[in-house]
């Protein structure tokens, strides 16, 4: 298993044609081909696979549907490289599908829990789990979130999920946790769970965090002349393609705070940012 401690980064590949930023999404074998060639070039040591979109407000799509979108990608990803493959999925039959076409992380929103089976399943197959904290589901998790100490709720949620996994029969060695920025989540909880890492850095378990050129993202960066604390946001927020240099800034943060794996769509960018923080991280 990587070590998962020091930093790592996830390329983003979805197979869906409508998952949030249009320049993430990868139809057809030519261009999942040529996106996961630029990725691994540029310095992933992951590439994360998905066949469904989770967007605020999207709905299901059938296990058939994911399995069709995700395989022809993972099996042409494997035969260029020995690359960590992780499949993005809420269903243990696509999960499956996935480790037997060469993915070797299953990376689930719902934290073993939209589907009984996929605790199971990775106990079976013995490989690293990534267990997202979410309020709600994707069709309903921006309806009105509300949280009394977001930074605390989010960790112990994240501690149950973790026990609950280990009572699955997964190694504590697999178990990495994602706060799950922007899912379920205000503005302001998102910022602080950011501003916070250091306390979920205290489970002790490998930490993710995938924000990358999410619309919290896009409000701060189009934010009034008022304290940001007040949340005087423009309900205009700058466009996804629009959000490079602010994924790059929290990306930095992140580091600073002891995040072990970066979820992006911008490999080359969050690589430049790791090399930098490093060198400073390392001089003496």
């Amino acid at each position: 298993m990587p070590d998962f401690h020091r930093p790592r980064i996830m390329g983003i590949i979805n197979c869906t044609p409508d998952s949030f930023y249009a320049g993430s999404r990868s139809i057809g074998p030519s261009k999942i081909a040529e996106t996961a060639e630029s990725m691994i070039a540029q310095g992933a040591d992951i590439i994360d696979i998905g066949g469904e979109s989770t967007r605020p407000g999207s709905t299901g799509v059938t296990s058939e549907e994911q399995i069709g979108r995700v395989l022809p990608a993972i099996k042409m990803i494997r035969t260029m490289s020995p690359i960590d493959i992780s499949i993005d999925t809420r269903n243990a039959d696509v999960a499956e599908a996935a480790m037997k076409a060469g993915a070797t992380i299953i990376n689930d929103i719902s934290a073993l829990q939209s589907d009984s089976r996929m605790a199971g399943l990775a106990a079976k197959w013995d490989v690293p789990v990534i267990l997202m904290h979410i309020q709600g589901t994707p069709a309903t998790m921006q309806t009105n979130p509300s949280y009394a100490d977001v930074v605390q709720e989010v960790k112990s949620a994240l501690l149950r999920s973790a026990e609950f996994a280990q009572t699955r029969g997964i190694d504590r060695k697999h178990i990495i946790l994602d706060p799950g920025i922007g899912f379920g989540k205000r503005l302001q909880d998102n910022l602080l769970l950011l501003k916070h890492l250091s306390e979920l850095r205290k489970t002790g378990y490998p930490i993710l965090v995938g924000l990358s050129r999410k619309s919290f993202l896009g409000f701060v960066l189009n934010k009034d002349d008022e304290d940001i604390a007040g949340q005087m946001i423009s309900r205009n927020g700058r466009p996804p393609e629009d959000r490079l240099m602010g994924t790059i800034a929290a990306h930095t943060w992140c580091l600073s705070q002891g995040v072990g794996i970066l979820r992006v769509h911008d490999v080359k960018a969050a690589r430049d940012a790791i090399t930098i923080w490093e060198a400073i991280e390392c001089a003496s």
